[in-house]
């Protein structure tokens, strides 16, 4: 195999490419930045994002302690460290779990039949997920507030609403 130590040089046809090349880059470069969302899109998102809809159940929040959420809940039917196990009427009942340190990190609550539980455009938003049996599901994370929320909606005869707030880890 030979190396040529002579200097060879671009000839007319090579800088042709060689310009029409970066002519297309750059043409390729400016439609892509106009395809991106308009700044009135990006502050809807954020906006939807930033602010979640249910944040609370009857007035008990994440990080609230044991005793401030028994306090607006009432006596638990099951109570220990861990978790707490409310039963407020044969349609809903609340599990409310907690941290070592005592602090609620899990809200989640049930609605039998549907029976009182919030519409769920007031809990997650539009855009259910919903499936032939007639099911439906939504989960929602809000990691400026480190906390996630879902709605999930049972098929069958007598559907069960579960709405659940949860400390993001």
């Amino acid at each position: 195999m030979r190396y040529s130590t002579e200097k060879r040089s671009i000839g007319p046809r090579e800088l042709t490419y060689l310009l029409l090349g970066a002519l297309l880059l750059l043409f390729l470069g400016i439609v892509a930045k106009g395809q991106g969302p308009t700044p009135a899109t990006r502050a809807v998102r954020a906006s939807n994002i930033q602010q979640p809809l249910y944040r609370e159940y009857r007035g008990v929040r994440l990080g609230m302690t044991a005793t401030e959420a028994r306090a607006k809940l009432g006596e638990p039917v099951m109570k220990s460290d861990e978790q707490d196990y409310f039963v407020f009427s044969a349609n809903e009942t609340a599990q409310v779990v907690y941290d070592t340190l005592q602090k609620v990190v899990t809200i989640s609550t049930d609605y039998t039949g549907g029976v009182g539980a919030p519409d769920y455009k007031a809990v997650v938003g539009p855009g259910m997920l919903e499936r032939p049996d007639g099911s439906l599901f939504r989960m929602v994370q809000f990691p400026s507030e480190a906390l996630w929320v879902s709605y999930n909606k049972s098929g069958g005869m007598v559907p069960v609403v579960t709405i659940t707030i949860q400390r993001m880890r």
